[in-house]
This record gives C-alpha cells, structure tokens and sequence, in this order.
C-alpha cells in the first residue's frame, strides 16, 4: 500500500482541502466602510390615502345636478321674472331656449377641450364660467343682462359635463365605473323631479333671482374640490383644439334647432346642410380633427348613439304631452300632474345600481334593449286613459316607464367603454349634444298627431278628439322607443367576460 493510501481524497497533497469562498463583496462596500450608513427611526406608519374617487363622484354628483337642474327650474319661474323685468314673449321665450341652445352648440367644443387639456382643468374651468353666469343672472336688473347670463350658463355647462362624464368612466375599473354611474344618475334623475318644485317655491317664498344665486356656493365648492382632490384620469393629446370644428358643429347645431323651433323653413335647412358640409371636409382634411370620423365606423358606438337619440325622443315627448294631457283632460292640477312622474324618479334611483349589476351580469345588450322595451310598454298603458282615471291609474304606466328607463341607465358607460381613451371628451360631447337635440326632435314628430292642444274646459267633442290624438302620439312614442330597443340589442355588446375587465394605469390606481 503506497503512503497515500487510506487518505481521503480531500486530504492528499495534490488535493488540498477546499476552503469555501468568502462572499462576494458588493461594489458599494468601499464606499460603506469610508460612509457607515446612519441608523434612524423607523418610519412611522402612513395613515391610508384619501379617497379621491369618493371626492371626485361628490363632485361630479353636484355639478350633475346643478346643470340638469337648470333645464327645469326655470320653467315655473319665467311668468314672475317676465312680469318683474317687462320681458315680452320672445325674451321670456329665450331665458328658457338660450341655455338649451348654447348648451347644445358648444358640446362637441367642450368633448375636445376634454381631450386636449383634461378632464380636471376643463371641468374647473367650465365651472368657473357656469358659476360666474349664475351670479350674473341672479344680479340681472334687465332682459338682455338676464338672457347674456343664461347663454353663458349653458355654455360652462357644456364645457363641465363632458369633463365630469370622463371622470368617472375613463381609466377606471368596471366597479369604478358603476359607482360612478349610479351617483351621476341618481343625481340627474333627482334635478329633473326636483327642478320644478324648487323653481316654483322659490319664486312663491322669495326674490326670483335666488333661482340662480343657489348655484354660486356649490359650483365655488365644485372648483375647489375638483383642483385640489380630483384625480386627471384620461390621457391628453395635446393637440390643437380644432377652431374651425368647433365653429362648423356651432354653426350646424342652431341651424337645426332653429329649423325645429320656426318650421321647416328654407334658410334654416339650407344653412344646416352646409355647415354639415363644412364640417365633414374640416374633419376630413385637418390632421388633428375634433371629431374622429372613425367613430362612425365603431358599431357599439353609433348604434349606442341611436338607441340614446330614440330614447330621448319618447322619454321627452312623453314628459311634453303628458303634462298638457293631465291638466286639460284629465283634470289634473299643475302641481297633481308633477307630482305623478315623482314615483317614476324614485324607480329610477333605486333600481339604477340594479341595472348596473345586471349589465355585468348578462350584458348591456339586453339590459338596456329590455329597459326601453319596458317604457315601450309603460307610454302605450297611458293610450287607454280616459275621464274616469284617477292619479293611482296612472301608476302601472308610470312605474313601468321608470323602471325601464333604470335598466337604460348602463348604456353612457358602454358606449364610452367602446372608444379610445384619447377621444372619449368628444364621445361624450356628441352623446349628450344629441340627447339635447333628441328631446326636440321627439316634441316635434309626435306633434305631427297632437297637432291641436284645446284650451281647458273646451267641448266634449273637442276633448274626445284630444284625447284620440294623444293616444295615437302615445303608440307613437311607444314604437319610437321600440326602436331604439332593437338598435341597442343588435350594436351593444353581449355578456362581458370578467378576464376582460379594464383596469386603470398606474397613475390613477390610487383613485
């Protein structure tokens, strides 16, 4: 046996024992022996962030309010302002249409201010604008003052809403987008009940420009909020606002509403069709256009689009002749006949989170086609209505149209959801620009039948005719809002698997 042998291998000479290696030193460890690092206390705990999707939808709710609001206050309150200023009836006329108007011409401007600036600066700035005005109409001591006011609240109005729609629906998760849904609704549905009766209490208990000072302190509160705890969801293009867009859209918007307000008169037509002309070859030719034309291509969107504009229509024309068929025929009272369309507004409230979880849950396709299959079904019960109905036969009709008007209330969030990011502010300008128009469309067409309204105690043949023209403007709406049934179940999209939930960047994950 030679003399290595019973080594073990580690042990023999050519084999020396194998130490191990010492750690690597980092590259930083010079650097620590020169600097010893200081020893400090530990960080005390964080307390949780603030909830600024909570301050956001407290914002949007508010101004949701303050601007729907406005198209209805106003109403009960024109005689008293017309007899304390000397209006004549085309002044009086326009305290009411000039918000409307410059509502409507400037919501496309305020979709792309939207876009380019963001939804936080350009719904403070439409704030700024809409409050300022509200102030100047309650100070109004003449005609002109009062009705430069009313054209400058509906041209912030214009410029907040789009902004506070993008707020809570853009980057935002699904349930994100639901909650905001639901306050920005409710708080809609409750400013259209509660527009009149407000308007009319005050003009009874106090000075009539109250009606517009109320606004002052909460659109001051809305600023404030909205630029120190509201969150820029979206992101911007920064790109030029599009004058030339903006003034095409101005320009066809009044032009059709003029021709619906005076008739189908030559100029107002004409003048609509050119500037429709001008702004299709604007929109075409410049290379940062205000309104994509490839949207018309995205069938979510326009058939969304479709079924908003034909919901307007009846939903409106039924409101309209509703309220002339309750006080004349029936012999309802002025505050009995606004009283009956408050239960439909309470339905709306409660079953709109319904709605919301029933879009989730078997899809927006048929959630919304089957709401407005229901205010189908709701506005032909009010056809069979005659002298011997009371205000609890109304209600089947009433409910069933609230109820169904509810299940409608998912389809904004939809058809956003369908557009780019970059271009939801315009999406939204063109959804609520229509809807305004919708209501004078829908007015005007089933006025064709109710062609004739009598005045209160005419004749019974007189009224027997009414009442047979209301009823076939009633079937009218019905099959208006059909209509937009089946437009909203063949373009919204089906059922909406969970592994296609959006979710926001990182920026707004805070939110």
């Amino acid at each position: 046996m030679g003399a290595g042998a019973g080594r073990h291998p580690c042990t023999h000479p050519r084999h020396p024992r194998r130490l191990p290696r010492p750690p690597r030193r980092r590259r930083h460890d010079r650097r620590d022996r020169r600097h010893p690092p200081v020893l400090t206390p530990s960080p005390r705990p964080q307390e949780a962030p603030v909830d600024k999707y909570g301050w956001t939808l407290t914002v949007v709710a508010v101004s949701a309010f303050m601007i729907t609001m406005d198209n209805t206050v106003v109403v009960n309150a024109v005689p008293t302002i017309s007899a304390d200023l000397g209006m004549s009836s085309d002044d009086a006329a326009w305290v009411t249409t000039g918000f409307i108007l410059a509502f409507s011409c400037l919501m496309l401007a305020g979709g792309r201010m939207t876009d380019v600036y963001g939804c936080r600066a350009t719904f403070a700035a439409g704030m700024v604008v809409y409050t300022a005005a509200s102030a100047l109409c309650g100070l109004a001591w003449n005609a002109p003052v009062l009705i430069a006011g009313r054209l400058l609240q509906g041209a912030g109005a214009a410029i907040a809403l789009p902004a506070s729609q993008v707020m809570v629906t853009i980057a935002r998760t699904d349930r994100q987008r639901s909650r905001g849904l639901i306050v920005w609704s409710a708080a809609s549905t409750a400013a259209l009940a509660l527009g009149g009766p407000i308007g009319g209490a005050i003009v009874e208990y106090a000075p009539w420009g109250w009606i517009f000072l109320i606004n002052v302190l909460p659109g001051v509160l809305a600023v404030i909020l909205s630029l120190v705890l509201v969150e820029d969801t979206g992101p911007r293009t920064r790109r030029p606002l599009d004058l030339p867009g903006v003034l095409a859209s101005a320009v066809l918007v009044f032009a059709l509403f003029h021709a619906l307000e005076s008739g189908p008169a030559a100029a107002p037509l004409t003048l609509a069709a050119v500037a429709l002309t001008a702004l299709v070859l604007i929109e075409r030719r410049t290379r940062d256009p205000m309104l994509d034309l490839r949207l018309l291509r995205n069938g979510v969107f326009v058939g969304g689009l479709l079924a908003q504009t034909l919901n307007g229509m009846g939903f409106a024309a039924l409101l309209y002749y509703s309220a002339s068929f309750m006080q004349i025929y029936l012999g309802f009272s002025p505050t009995k006949a606004a009283l009956v369309m408050l239960p439909a507004a309470g339905v709306v409230l409660i079953l709109t989170p319904v709605a919301s979880w029933l879009a989730t849950t078997i899809g927006p396709r048929l959630t919304v086609g089957g709401g407005m299959a229901l205010m189908a079904l709701g506005v032909s019960l009010f056809s069979g209505l005659t002298r011997a109905h009371d205000f609890a036969d109304l209600m089947p009709g009433v409910l069933t149209v609230g109820a169904g008007a509810a299940l409608c209330m998912p389809l904004l969030m939809y058809v956003l959801k369908s557009v780019p990011e970059q271009t939801a502010g315009v999406a939204s300008g063109v959804i609520n620009m229509f809807r305004e128009m919708s209501a004078a469309f829908g007015i005007a067409i089933v006025g064709l039948l109710i062609h004739h309204i009598p005045a209160p105690g005419a004749g019974t043949a007189t009224m027997e005719a009414f009442r047979d023209t209301a009823s076939s403007g009633y079937l009218l709406t019905a099959a208006l809002l059909l209509l937009g049934a089946v437009a909203a179940a063949l373009t919204l999209p089906p059922r909406t698997s969970r592994a296609r939930v959006t979710r926001p960047d990182v920026r707004s994950s805070s939110a």
